[in-house]
């Protein structure tokens, strides 16, 4: 794995954590696939996968559990997300399997199970 996959990926890893995710860690041309429930979807180019990884990524939060197993042309990426949203606390379970092109992300493909708030958390937890 090259230096500039991993600086690409904590970029990314960090912004999500931020709650503030720049478009310079993404190349002009970079491709969103995205499953979401009930729903596939893509954004192509720079400024609408920003504008969509923005609309996710809204908020700063922390990461209960990260995994990253390397890939040849980048990273797969899981995680956890926990945040606070308008007061109530949220969570997110993710994977993405991310393409890194001369250290930016050229490609994202995404898989989440929804946002859930803080009711749905504590009867998965119950």
């Amino acid at each position: 794995m090259l230096a500039t996959t991993t600086d690409a990926v904590d970029g990314l890893l960090h912004a999500i954590e931020a709650g503030d995710v720049p478009g310079e860690l993404f190349t002009d041309d970079v491709v969103l696939d995205a499953t979401v429930p009930n729903w596939r979807f893509c954004a192509r180019g720079r400024d609408d996968v920003t504008a969509e990884l923005r609309g996710w990524f809204a908020d700063p939060g922390h990461f209960e559990e990260v995994r990253r197993e390397p890939l040849p042309q980048g990273e797969l990426v899981e995680f956890m997300l926990h945040w606070s949203e308008n007061g109530i606390p949220h969570a997110c379970h993710q994977a993405h399997i991310l393409r890194v092109t001369d250290g930016r992300i050229s490609s994202d493909t995404a898989f989440c199970g929804g946002r859930w708030p803080a009711e749905l958390l504590a009867r998965m937890n119950g």
